[in-house]
C-alpha cells in the first residue's frame, strides 16, 4: 500500500483503458489508493498516441499516458491465457476494487465476471464504466453500442446546449464525455467501499457515459419539464441571467457574473456605464432578464473599451469576473503556482513534462502527484510476489508470455 492520501488502505485493480476511467482511477490514485494498472501485452491504447518531445528517443511515455496514469503500477498480464486470468484471481483476492471499460460481455466471455469475481471475494466492488451501462442496474436499448466522449456529448445533451447559435451544436474542447463519468465513477467506488466496509458486503458499481452526462444537463430537464421548452445551443451566455457570460475585451475576452443587484450596481459603476445603471429597462433582475440581448450589447461595447488587465484591475474582486485564460496564461498565474495545479514529472529519456495537479485539496491528508505514470510492466514482479505467486508460478507465467515484466 502507498503511505500518503486519504485512500492509502484501498486497492484497487484497474482494468481500464483510454480515458475515463483511468481519470477515475487516477483521482483515487491521487488521493493515495494503491492502483495496480493491468494492462494486455499490447498495453494501454494511449500509450503510443503521445505527444512527445522532439528530443524523446525513448518515446516510452506520451503526454496523454503521463497526464491520467501517474501514480499508479503497471501490471502486464495476457488475459487471454488461463495462467494469465489465474493471475489477476490473485490479485483480486487481496483487492477492495475492481474497474473496468470494455464493452458488454467481455469480461464474461473471459470467465472474469462480476459474479466469478465476487465468488473469489465477496467484498470487492467491482465498478464497470461504458456508454450505456449495463443490464445488472438498468438493459439499455444501447447497451451493446461502443462510444467515445464525443458519443457522450452528443447523446448526453451537452452537445445540444453549447454552441455559438441555435442552429449550431458544439463539441466541448475537453472530454468532458470521458471525464465527468470518470469523476462520478471514483465517487461511486467510494460510496460502494464506505458500505462494504460496514457491511462485509461488496456490490456492482455502473456508470453509463451518457447517463453522466446528462446529470450535469439538469438545467435542461426541469426547463424542458416547467417551461414545455426545447432548450438549444446558448451561445456564451445565461439563457435567463444577465449579466451572465463572456464579453469582449480590447485583447481577447473576460467572463462576468453579475446578476445580483449590488454586483450590477457595481459593475456600471467601474466601466463608468451610470447611463446604464439608470436605464429602467435594466431596473432589476427580472426587468434585465427580459432586455437580455439589448444589456449583452451595452455591455459588450463598454467592455471591449478596456484590455483584459484593464478590467481586471477595475473588476476583479469586486464582482464574480475572471480574463479568458488559455494554457500559456495559467502556467504563468500565480493562482496556480500556489494551488500546485501545474506539476511536473519525470519523463524517461527527456526533461520532465508537466501535467495537471491534484484539484481535491487536504490538509490532514493531502494527496498529489508523486510518481510518474508506469512503464508497461514495470510492476509485474513486485505486485504479483505481493499477490502471493511463487517464484516458480510467475517463472512459468513469464515463460508462456502471460505476463510480461518491463525493467526500469
Amino acid at each position: 500500500m502507498t503511505t500518503f492520501g486519504a485512500l492509502s488502505d484501498l486497492r484497487v485493480v484497474d482494468l481500464t483503458q483510454m480515458l475515463a476511467g483511468p481519470y477515475a482511477t487516477m483521482m483515487l490514485a491521487d488521493h493515495g489508493a494503491e492502483v495496480i494498472k493491468v494492462e494486455s501485452p499490447e498495453g494501454d491504447m494511449v500509450r503510443p498516441v503521445g505527444p512527445y518531445r522532439e528530443n524523446d528517443a525513448k518515446k516510452e511515455l506520451g503526454g496523454y499516458f503521463q497526464s491520467i496514469n501517474r501514480n499508479k503500477r503497471s501490471v502486464c498480464l495476457d488475459l487471454k491465457k488461463p495462467e494469465g486470468r489465474a493471475a489477476l484471481l490473485k490479485l483480486v483476492a487481496n483487492a477492495d476494487v475492481v474497474v473496468e471499460s470494455f464493452r458488454v460481455g467481455v469480461m464474461e466471455r473471459l470467465g472474469l465476471s462480476y459474479e466469478v469475481l465476487r465468488e473469489v471475494n465477496p467484498r470487492l466492488v467491482y465498478a464497470a464504466l461504458r456508454g450505456f451501462g449495463d443490464k445488472r442496474t438498468g438493459a439499455s436499448p444501447y447497451c451493446d453500442w461502443p462510444a467515445f466522449d464525443v458519443v457522450a456529448q452528443a447523446m448526453g445533451g451537452i452537445m445540444a446546449t453549447t454552441g455559438p447559435n441555435a442552429a449550431t451544436p458544439l463539441k466541448i474542447g475537453p472530454g468532458v464525455g470521458d471525464i465527468v463519468p470518470g469523476a462520478m465513477l471514483a465517487f461511486g467506488i467510494l460510496a460502494a467501499v464506505h458500505h462494504a466496509r460496514r457491511t462485509g458486503e461488496g456490490q456492482f458499481v455502473d456508470i453509463a457515459m451518457v447517463d453522466a452526462i446528462l446529470s450535469v444537463c439538469e438545467r435542461m430537464v426541469y426547463q424542458h419539464s416547467v417551461q414545455g421548452i426545447v432548450p438549444g445551443p446558448e451561445g456564451n451566455h445565461h439563457p435567463f441571467l444577465v449579466p451572465f457570460g463572456v464579453y469582449p475585451a480590447a485583447d481577447g475576452f473576460v467572463s462576468i457574473g453579475a446578476q445580483p443587484q449590488p454586483f450590477f450596481e457595481s459593475l456600471c459603476k467601474a466601466l463608468g456605464a451610470d447611463d446604464i445603471l439608470s436605464d429602467p429597462r435594466y431596473g432589476d433582475a427580472e426587468i434585465r432578464n427580459r432586455h437580455r440581448p439589448e444589456l449583452i450589447e451595452e455591455l459588450s461595447r463598454r467592455t471591449a473599451a478596456f484590455t483584459k488587465a484593464e478590467l481586471t484591475a477595475r473588476l476583479g474582486g469586486k464582482i464574480p469576473f475572471g480574463p479568458v485564460m488559455n494554457i500559456a496564461d495559467i502556467v504563468g498565474d500565480p493562482h496556480f503556482a500556489a494551488r500546485e495545479m501545474i506539476v511536473s514529472v519525470d519523463q524517461p529519456g527527456a526533461d520532465p513534462v508537466q501535467i495537471a495537479g491534484v484539484p481535491v485539496k487536504m490538509t490532514i491528508t493531502p494527496g498529489g502527484v508523486h510518481r510518474r505514470a508506469p512503464l508497461l510492466g514495470e510492476d509485474t514482479l513486485t505486485r504479483l510476489q505481493e499477490a502471493g505467486l511463487s517464484d516458480a508460478e510467475i517463472s512459468d507465467l513469464l515463460d508462456k508470455r502471460a505476463a510480461i515484466v518491463t525493467e526500469k
